[in-house]
């Protein structure tokens, strides 16, 4: 074989490998971890997305999410609660119920309130519901107050997880919060998120989040979730991976193969680009993974975590 054939069989091999490594992980399907489902049209109506907002205020339900991702391979996803109304965490358990393509619902309570504890009890006799979201600054409030973690301490001895969404200051109060209640599953929302929304003041601050993030990202109960990937930059959002690739690399390298997860923040996505667009993007990015990591990421990191 000349070097040239050798050459061209090497690249051969390898882009075989990449392909086979996310075509391993999508024979069984992938899972969007973060999706969100609402309807304007309740009588009630809803509290999010506004009126105003003209790309969002509209019907979005689980045979909209299904038509639209089921052809590109995704088979399941993770509901997460955007709406304060406690009524919606119900509705959004009716739809799951109702809709297999559903996976799970995580719900959108208030630790630290008096009616948190029987909602708790309440939501989670479905085993659909799989945990709670918070976003920084309740959480930066609330390690100052026993109630909310012991709470929290309730979700994790449910065997429930917690959605994490937040700046940079939010990565301090993780730290905090792993540490006082290490049982507790937490996966960091919207990785990896745009520089300058963690950078907060100045470098030095920048510098001491990745500090804490490399720190947090050391606790195997700490997950990160890649649902903020496309970015607009120079009032562009580009297509080409090899402008994403350094952040995600960063995250890859620092919770590793069995932490990382896929999520789209469908419909908010739409905003910066099609929903296959931003899974293309992750595919092409897992094709220079083996197929194991590839189908970690994409479906069965999502599965421990949750526990669906």
């Amino acid at each position: 074989m000349t070097s040239g054939s050798r050459r061209a069989f090497l690249v051969g091999t390898g882009a075989e490998i990449f392909r086979s490594a996310v075509g391993a992980a999508e024979a069984s399907g992938i899972i969007d971890t973060h999706i969100h489902l609402y309807d304007p049209t309740r009588p009630q109506g809803i509290p999010w997305p506004p009126k105003g907002d003209a790309l969002l205020y509209k019907p979005v339900l689980p045979p909209d999410f299904e038509r639209l991702v089921r052809p590109i391979g995704v088979t399941g996803a993770v509901v997460i609660e955007a709406s304060s109304w406690v009524e919606d965490n119900q509705w959004l358990l009716d739809l799951a119920r109702d809709n297999p393509f559903i996976l799970g619902v995580v719900g959108h309570l208030e630790p630290g309130t008096p009616e948190f504890r029987e909602r708790l009890k309440r939501f989670s006799k479905n085993p659909l519901f799989r945990g709670i979201r918070l976003n920084g600054t309740a959480i930066q409030r609330g390690l100052e107050r026993p109630e909310f973690l012991e709470h929290l301490r309730a979700v994790a001895d449910g065997g429930l997880a917690l959605d994490a969404i937040g700046s940079a200051t939010m990565i301090a109060s993780l730290l905090r919060l792993t540490s006082r209640i290490p049982n507790l599953r937490v996966v960091i929302d919207h990785l990896p998120v745009e520089p300058t929304g963690w950078a907060a003041s100045s470098n030095t601050h920048a510098m001491d989040t990745r500090a804490a993030l490399r720190d947090l990202a050391k606790r195997p109960q700490v997950y990160a979730k890649v649902s903020g990937v496309l970015r607009k930059i120079d009032g562009a959002v580009p297509t080409d991976l090899g402008v994403y690739k350094p952040a995600l690399d960063e995250v890859w390298t620092l919770f590793g193969a069995d932490r990382v997860m896929f999520g789209s923040n469908w419909p908010v996505s739409d905003r910066l680009g099609t929903y296959s667009r931003v899974l293309r993007i992750v595919r092409d990015y897992v094709k220079a993974r083996t197929p194991g990591e590839a189908e970690k990421f994409l479906r069965l990191n999502s599965k421990a975590f949750y526990v669906i």
